[in-house]
């Protein structure tokens, strides 16, 4: 891949609304391009005899199984509130 050019940093500051100076643009462009460099030197490696994966570790089905069970009552949900009516918490408006 070619080198990030300056123009490409500016360009995509630009798509995000910020403002770069021109130190900070070459500055920018230094950093992606050897960002770059690096990734690239994974196209070096030879994978065609590793499968394709989405995770590196072999996990199955990791959640706990979804039961039914116990849980608090209203009353011992609104205990602590500061604030309820009517089996509900009450919350200051903020709306006008």
């Amino acid at each position: 891949m070619e080198k990030i050019s300056k123009d490409q940093v500016k360009h995509v500051a630009h798509l995000a609304r910020l403002h770069v100076t021109e130190e900070e643009a070459a500055m920018f462009t230094e950093h992606l391009s050897s960002i770059i460099t690096y990734a690239e030197q994974l196209n070096e490696l030879d994978t065609t005899n590793v499968e394709p994966t989405t995770h590196v570790l072999d996990i199955k089905n990791v959640m706990r199984k979804d039961e039914p069970k116990q849980w608090i009552t209203q009353e011992e949900a609104l205990k602590n509130a500061p604030d309820h009516k009517d089996g509900h918490f009450r919350v200051p408006s903020i709306l006008e």
